[in-house]
């Protein structure tokens, strides 16, 4: 049997305008992020926003092992096994975090035959959401700490700010920190955190966001 990563890489890649094709998205519908990953476009979704509904199939309840394997594999399988049978499906999964992809639990692209590609792009960049997600928390907490630096005009109470800086990858050694260290140019001294990127308070209003506009839009 082949590892995960030699089935990966010996797979044929369609580009993503010919599998977007298969299901009726047009290439100008489409953000490309090269030939083989792309974002759908608001257009697409003004487009088709008055078609009937679908159906949905929530893949839950799935015992998983204490590594993790599973949900993604059995997910990408029916996937195909609905492609199979004619069905125009799409499956839809949440992007892997840097942490696990390089800790125990490994990928978060599927395995064996039943695999979302290309897996090296996706477990370890895809379109660089994460990146910039982590850059826009980071700026904010800078922010916060450069107005206190500058006099802290609001009075924040250094020992009540929640917000975490955050990073992609599991660090347990960033977890608890103390920053500001070094000398009144390096800032005020107080006790910080450092959380996973999707645990972060952008991650949380990006979600939000994404709610509230299906909501509205629809």
């Amino acid at each position: 049997m082949l590892s995960d990563i030699e089935i990966a890489q010996q797979a044929s890649l369609l580009p993503i305008k010919n599998v977007a094709a298969q299901i009726g998205i047009a290439e100008d519908e489409l953000e490309f992020y090269g030939k083989y990953k792309a974002k759908l476009s608001d257009e697409l979704s003004a487009r088709v926003k008055d078609n009937p509904d679908g159906k949905l199939i929530l893949v839950t309840a799935i015992n998983p092992t204490p590594a993790g394997e599973g949900k993604t594999t059995t997910t990408a399988g029916l996937g195909q096994a609905m492609a199979k049978i004619g069905k125009k499906a799409i499956i839809a999964l949440r992007e892997p975090s840097l942490g696990p992809v390089f800790g125990i639990k490994g990928g978060a692209a599927g395995g064996g035959y039943a695999q979302v590609l290309p897996m090296e792009d996706i477990n370890l960049h895809f379109t660089g959401d994460m990146h910039a997600i982590t850059a826009a928390n980071n700026l904010c907490c800078a922010m916060l700490d450069n107005h206190i630096q500058q006099g802290n005009a609001l009075g924040i109470d250094q020992r009540r700010i929640l917000i975490k800086r955050c990073l992609d990858m599991n660090d347990r050694a960033l977890r608890n920190v103390v920053i500001g260290l070094g000398g009144k140019v390096n800032g005020v001294p107080r006790e910080d955190h450092f959380i996973i990127t999707v645990a972060s308070e952008v991650m949380a209003i990006l979600c939000r966001r994404a709610r509230l506009r299906k909501r509205f839009a629809g």
